[in-house]
């Protein structure tokens, strides 16, 4: 589906949001690590980096008039994955980290400023009453792959990404358990998406 010229360019600017996000956090890591393999192989741990990543590139698509990208299943999905993104790390998140500078800058980008201006895309420009009930069920799956792939990640180089799935820390039955809780939290919200774009189909 092809959005309407002023939905492609509101995407463009959101996507250019992300992409200086994302620019700010491989400039900060790359001057840790010291190369580009290793600086992808870092930031490629965080769930808030891949979903940022997916989300600039959906959105870059549409401003391009990417049909796929513009489907509403696909808008759908990165809203609610950045509305994760935003809700766990004021929740879980936000105490633990102590940033200055360019860091600092870079997780305001992607966590506080993406978050809301995709769910506010997704008001004002996605298309509405076109959601099913699997759609829920399919944005899962990120989610729920990402779990295995940061667990596998961890055992590799001793490195957790969040602390609220250490499980060297916490044990495996915390890890597990907080890991449930996220995903349910997530399929609701998911299914509570689906139920406001049947109610905004209506008052258009």
């Amino acid at each position: 589906m092809i959005l309407r010229p002023p939905a492609r360019i509101a995407a463009l600017l959101v996507a250019l949001v992300g992409l200086w996000g994302l620019a700010l956090h491989v400039m900060v890591s790359l001057e840790k690590t010291g190369s580009v393999p290793a600086t992808l192989w870092a930031l490629l741990r965080f769930f808030t980096i891949i979903g940022n990543a997916l989300t600039a590139l959906v959105l870059l698509g549409i401003a391009l008039g990417i049909p796929r990208a513009g489907r509403p299943g696909m808008l759908g999905g990165i809203t609610l994955i950045m509305a994760l993104i935003g809700v766990v790390y004021a929740v879980m998140l936000r105490q633990t980290e102590h940033l200055s500078g360019a860091a600092q800058m870079a997780n305001i980008l992607s966590h506080y400023s993406v978050p809301p201006l995709v769910a506010l895309y997704w008001l004002v420009f996605a298309p509405k009453g076109r959601l099913t009930r699997i759609d829920p069920l399919l944005w899962t799956i990120l989610p729920l792959a990402y779990f295995p792939y940061a667990l596998a990640r961890a055992q590799i180089d001793g490195r957790y990404p969040y602390p609220f799935i250490d499980a060297a820390k916490l044990g495996w039955p915390q890890v597990l358990y907080n890991a449930t809780v996220i995903a349910l939290g997530f399929l609701i919200a998911g299914l509570a998406l689906v139920w406001l774009d049947r109610r905004l189909a209506g008052f258009r």
